[in-house]
């Protein structure tokens, strides 16, 4: 059975103001047939300590519905922030 994947391209700053937008986006990847959501952040050149929390709270969700969330795409100043939060612990990270 192939796992489908489901990708959630997110853009500009992910800060707490986005948090809404974010988790809409979330609940309907939830919701699809997917077993696996993709959160890319290639596009993403700014996240805060909200942010991180809200990636947490998606893992936590996914994992609920017997789902993963994997992240791709950082660069630049968003994976440097993943990488001091030790995100490459909890997430799978491409």
């Amino acid at each position: 059975m192939e796992t489908e994947k489901r990708v959630v391209a997110l853009r500009g700053r992910l800060v707490f103001a986005q948090h809404r937008e974010f988790n809409q986006a979330v609940d309907e990847a939830l919701a699809s047939d997917a077993t696996e959501i993709v959160l890319n952040l290639r596009e993403v050149d700014y996240l805060d300590s909200a942010a991180l929390g809200m990636l947490l709270l998606a893992r936590a969700r996914a994992k609920e519905a017997g789902k993963t969330i994997s992240i791709e795409g950082t660069q630049g100043l968003v994976k440097q922030v993943l990488q001091i939060a030790n995100f490459q612990n909890l997430f799978s990270i491409s």
